[in-house]
């Protein structure tokens, strides 16, 4: 899976005033990333707000950023959940045209034993026509998916590929590392964890700041890749404020206020989610200048 390598972003759902999708706005997005240079793009991840998308809206946003894409980079569809079942027919039903894989989230809220954990992807592995990406992500789901859950699944199903681990335990990750099947990748799903865990030996990250730095967190993931750590370092340094700024009050609400200063879309979000306040605004302002 070596189009899993290097860095991916997981894109934004922009929204207009009156909280429909802005299907212009996604376009230039998507036109950004791929000339800016990010290596894929995942359509639909947390990011995207996807829990606030009807079945319907999701299925024209996959539609519509397969069409644009046009083939031009890899490209994976986020579907997760905590209904194992649901997940399992969306995914039966899920049109693969375009796409090279699926990113699918721990079930949250039901917090499941590793058991549980295992089953559930076990049954989304047995219904996927196409390579699964574990998602590790304990500070939203409320429940870890363990070093040894990870492993099992890896060497059980071979459609099982990657893990995009955002746990910030590196003790975790190493144990990975140490006893994963050499093709499984170990993607990171943090943005300040990037250069250490691919120091460590993780392949790249899927971004959530790189929807606004594409440029940045592309050479930020090449540099490691080379080994060259002394050059990501400075990106690294350079991104570590504003990426928190971006998370300060929720996903994707700081980065989608950077988009609309750019000049892609604007700031909207879907409740629960509400935009950045105005001191926030000023921070990133006064960030942005620097960067």
């Amino acid at each position: 899976m070596n189009e899993l390598k290097g860095a991916g972003v997981a894109l934004v759902t922009p929204f207009d005033a009156d909280g429909a999708i802005d299907f212009e706005a996604l376009g230039n997005l998507i036109e950004y990333q791929i000339t800016e240079g990010m290596d894929y793009l995942v359509s639909l991840g947390t990011t995207g707000e996807t829990a606030t998308l009807t079945s319907e809206e999701r299925k024209h946003v996959w539609k519509y950023t397969a069409d644009k894409v046009a083939g031009r980079v890899p490209l994976v569809a986020g579907i997760g959940g905590n209904n194992t079942a649901e997940i399992v027919k969306q995914i039966k039903e899920f049109d693969v045209a375009g796409y090279c894989a699926i990113l699918s989230v721990s079930p949250y809220y039901n917090k499941p034993t590793q058991e549980g954990i295992y089953q559930h992807y076990k049954a989304i592995a047995q219904a996927s026509s196409l390579p699964v990406i574990l998602y590790n992500v304990p500070g939203r789901t409320g429940s870890n998916i363990a070093a040894a859950t990870t492993v099992r699944l890896a060497r059980e199903f071979n459609n099982i590929v990657a893990i995009k681990e955002a746990s910030g335990n590196f003790a975790q990750m190493s144990e990975i590392m140490r006893d994963k099947p050499e093709d499984f990748l170990l993607i990171s799903g943090d943005d300040p964890a990037t250069l250490p865990m691919m120091a460590l030996g993780a392949v790249g990250i899927i971004s959530v700041v790189g929807n606004a730095f594409p440029a940045k967190v592309a050479e930020l993931a090449r540099l490691c890749a080379e080994g060259r750590y002394a050059e990501a370092r400075t990106i690294h340094a350079q991104l570590l404020y504003i990426t928190d700024l971006c998370f300060v009050e929720g996903n994707p609400c700081g980065v989608k206020y950077i988009l609309q200063q750019k000049g892609f879309g604007k700031d909207c979000v879907r409740l629960p989610l509400v935009p950045v306040g105005e001191q926030t605004q000023q921070k990133i302002d006064n960030e942005l200048r620097k960067i």
